[in-house]
């Protein structure tokens, strides 16, 4: 069912005007987790569909929600890979509308188990000023930006021009000179930096949780190191509990999970 998105997200602030109407489908609840933004080529090689994937794959098992657009190429290998439950797909028509129809069966689960989100009303179809709105809100909803491989003067170029407005840090996966020239010059202009070890890229936002850890909300939260004020907050008597149980450590005003 489609609905209207009324409570502020506040990730969405740094937009250059935040959106007039936003709709969606699927776990609102998604957008509380810490979220990673990857996009790229349509077309990628075999070399970057594998590492996307990979990618995709170690941030969702420490607890990252996974945005992208839905699109072919990069975009469903991430949706792929994090899991269709910790997956924000932002498309670039109405929700009435699953486009691109290669990729229906992608769309559908992430309604199903995920989120889908849009600033277009019913009956609007996808245009090429529709990918560039698309793809600002993409930027905004991550707390960085992941290109995997993108040529110059591409659709992922433009999302790159975004999170530069948007003060946000780039990554990119090392590609072979003469390929993935857009992200090469990045690289070039220090725009970005690279990700040469996908496990230990992974391990800056947590870890993976063992099987007698219940990784819920608080889990999660717990992962990004929070402020003890901040944690008090918002699970109160929990965060002690935690503590008492060695799930936790409190050192310096940070929460820690051990």
């Amino acid at each position: 069912m489609i609905k209207k998105v009324d409570e502020l997200i506040t990730a969405l602030e740094s937009m250059k005007k935040y959106p007039k109407e936003l709709y969606s489908i699927g776990n609102k609840s998604l957008l509380n987790k810490v979220k990673i933004s990857i996009v790229g080529t349509r077309r990628p090689s075999l070399y970057t569909q594998k590492l996307t994937r990979s990618l995709a794959q170690e941030l969702s098992k420490r607890g990252v929600c996974l945005v992208s657009g839905a699109a072919m190429g990069v975009d469903a290998l991430v949706h792929q890979g994090a899991g269709f439950h910790n997956t924000i797909a932002v498309v670039a028509n109405s929700l009435d509308i699953r486009y691109p129809s290669i990729n229906r069966h992608i769309i559908e689960s992430i309604e199903k188990e995920g989120l889908v989100l849009s600033q277009f009303p019913e009956t609007t179809k996808a245009a090429p000023w529709s990918f560039v709105v698309r793809n600002e809100l993409v930027v905004a909803l991550g707390d960085s930006l992941i290109v995997t491989e993108a040529d110059e003067n591409s659709g992922s170029m433009r999302s790159v021009e975004f999170a530069l407005k948007m003060g946000k840090k780039i990554y990119v996966l090392p590609q072979q000179l003469g390929e993935s020239k857009g992200t090469n010059k990045l690289l070039e202009k220090g725009l970005a930096e690279p990700i040469y070890d996908i496990e230990s890229f992974a391990n800056l936002y947590g870890v993976v949780p063992t099987n007698n850890i219940v990784q819920d909300d608080f889990f999660y939260f717990c992962q990004t190191s929070p402020t003890l004020d901040d944690a008090i907050f918002k699970y109160q008597d929990r965060v002690y509990e935690a503590e008492l149980e060695g799930l936790i450590h409190i050192e310096n005003g940070l929460v820690h999970l051990l």
